[in-house]
């Protein structure tokens, strides 16, 4: 080590009132090496806190490492009249609440250990859920609110919460926190000469609004010394008896012995540097999370063809009467959020849902661009907005028709989108399967609302990622079907070294014959012949692929991803109606 690091100049120039992360409670020691010994070393960082009403506050300026520190353990208590002290109170004198505790402490004496315990109101009312040793904020993307450390038996080491969520419960019940905490370093040298502190004294200095202090000491000073001890005993127990009682304690029923001694003989120098600090964390007044003020720092948003914009807060009316403009590229980003997911209300219309539980109503323009009823951005999250305000751009082939349908003359579209359409011929085809042969189709279920992230016309941008949604397409059909239960239905002479399309296919012919199975598989097959594609996408094959799947390459991606789910899905529908329609219909 060296005297930067025992003096810890960097480390007490740091305030937490500025930092990201607020330690609430923590006590961690980290060390290496025995105590005694030369080359011992070891760091401790201790903090306590305590939140305070602006009618506590001179009180509090006088508390510190001996009052709040990690010596303090919030706790409850019953007094013998009665009055009970609960374990967020924290107590100047008896019954004399004047502050709050954020951290409570568990002891578990028979099952060994303790807990700290993040103060429950502070839960609720960030609405946090706990992910392992993190809290988070599922409405706002999962964001981890708080986090704990924990040691290798399980004993808390840090708990400590993010400044920004901090500051906003603070504000809502109107608390200061005051934390007081207590660095130490220590290094254990063979002599102070030669070493990295050769030329450090002993010192006692105010620094960075905190105490230093630096010891120097020998190990024998430390560790060494006189030791004295006392032992007593009492007499008048006869260990013979079968029920023995002792009397009242006296000089004639007890005796005793002592000894002492000196322990010396520890080589070496204890270099120490210590710091205590006492700072308080003050809140800004603003509570948009708890206490729903409202949030000045929105953003604006483009509204008319010259680039006009409006700040949010404008348009967070629903009289406004304005419509917004965004990237087709938003869909994706919100989806690959955890928590969001996409559902389709017409072929051209459909929700966003979030974390924060709205409901984003969207449509689809000519220009491929998503068109939103401008209030309903402007109610969403803040930071929400911000997303969506990323993607915002001039408004460009007028609003969705269906969108207006739907929001101006109250008559939605009755159309169906293929993303929907694929899913529920995929759902009636298994159906169709149970009841003809008594089998299942598919191998497994899926989960059609975490499918839909990955299948749908905006997972297309390119064709690298149209050739990735012909691959969601194999595997969320191709891939899912029995194989073992097909072969069994299958009357083809090489059913065993056929898979799953084949198989299928083979099953349909028997009704229909070969040549229009063939057709109706054409786009399922150049699906499946993309997905190979996708792997090697300078594949020569890849042409030849999008034409049987029946893609238009003069379209833009997006409509070509739309082109590919609707194809695959009106082959599937094909295949369920010739299976299972007892009428002779082909489709030409």
């Amino acid at each position: 080590m060296n005297q930067d690091w025992i003096l810890q100049k960097k480390e007490t120039r740091r305030a937490f009132s500025s930092a990201t992360w607020v330690p609430l409670r923590a006590s961690i020691n980290d060390e290496n090496g025995e105590v005694r010994n030369i080359g011992y070393v070891s760091e401790y960082f201790g903090c306590g806190s305590v939140a305070f009403p602006p009618e506590h506050r001179e009180v509090a300026e006088q508390l510190g490492w001996s009052s709040i520190g990690i010596g303090h353990s919030a706790q409850p208590y019953a007094y013998e009249d009665g009055y009970y002290s609960s374990i967020e109170q924290y107590q100047y004198n008896d019954k004399e609440p004047i502050g709050v505790h954020l951290v409570f402490e568990h002891p578990q004496p028979v099952v060994g250990g303790r807990l700290w315990i993040l103060n429950p109101d502070l839960v609720v009312a960030l609405r946090l859920i706990k992910e392992g040793t993190n809290w988070v904020r599922p409405e706002e993307n999962f964001v981890v609110v708080a986090r704990e450390v924990l040691e290798e038996k399980g004993d808390h080491r840090l708990i400590e919460i993010k400044r920004e969520f901090l500051l906003d419960y603070l504000a809502a019940r109107n608390l200061s926190l005051r934390l007081s905490y207590f660095r130490q370093r220590v290094e254990n040298v063979a002599a102070l000469e030669g070493s990295a502190y050769a030329n450090l004294t002993n010192r006692q200095e105010q620094r960075d609004g905190g105490r230093f202090e630096l010891l120097i000491r020998s190990l024998d000073n430390v560790f060494g010394g006189s030791w004295s001890s006392f032992r007593i005993w009492r007499t008048d127990v006869d260990e013979d008896e079968d029920a023995p009682a002792m009397g009242p304690e006296s000089n004639h029923n007890t005796d005793y012995e002592t000894s002492q001694g000196h322990r010396s003989g520890y080589e070496g120098v204890r270099i120490e540097g210590e710091f205590w600090r006492d700072e308080w964390i003050e809140h800004q007044g603003k509570s948009i999370r708890v206490r729903g003020d409202t949030d000045m720092n929105l953003p604006q948003f483009i509204v008319e063809t010259d680039g006009t914009r409006m700040a949010s807060a404008d348009l967070d009316n629903e009289g406004i009467g304005r419509w917004l403009w965004f990237r087709s590229s938003i869909v994706n980003e919100l989806l690959g959020l955890r928590g969001f997911s996409l559902e389709w209300y017409t072929a051209e219309t459909g929700g966003i849902r979030s974390t924060s539980g709205c409901v984003t109503h969207f449509g689809i323009n000519f220009s491929d661009l998503i068109t939103v009823y401008a209030y309903d951005i402007a109610r969403l999250d803040a930071w929400e907005q911000h997303i969506w305000a990323a993607h915002n751009v001039v408004p460009d082939g007028k609003v969705s028709n269906e969108l207006l349908a739907s929001q101006v003359k109250a008559k939605p579209a009755s159309t169906h989108s293929v993303e929907d359409l694929l899913f529920k011929v995929m759902d009636m085809l298994e159906g169709g399967f149970r009841k003809e042969f008594n089998v299942s189709l598919f191998s497994h279920a899926v989960d059609y609302p975490a499918i839909m992230k990955h299948i749908s016309r905006f997972a297309s941008k390119d064709q690298v990622s149209l050739l990735r949604l012909a691959k969601e397409l194999v595997r969320v059909f191709s891939d899912r079907l029995d194989v073992r239960e097909l072969r069994k239905l299958s009357k083809h002479p090489n059913k065993e070294k056929l898979a799953s399309n084949k198989l299928l296919q083979d099953v349909l012919a028997q009704k229909i014959g070969e040549d229009t199975a063939q057709r109706v598989f054409g786009p399922i097959v150049g699906v499946y012949d993309m997905r190979v594609g996708d792997a090697h996408p300078t594949s020569s094959k890849i042409g030849d692929a999008l034409e049987l799947a029946g893609i238009d390459e003069s379209k833009s991606f997006l409509r070509q991803g739309e082109q590919l789910i609707s194809n695959y899905g009106q082959s599937i529908w094909w295949i369920g109606k010739l299976i299972f329609e007892k009428s002779e219909k082909t489709c030409d």
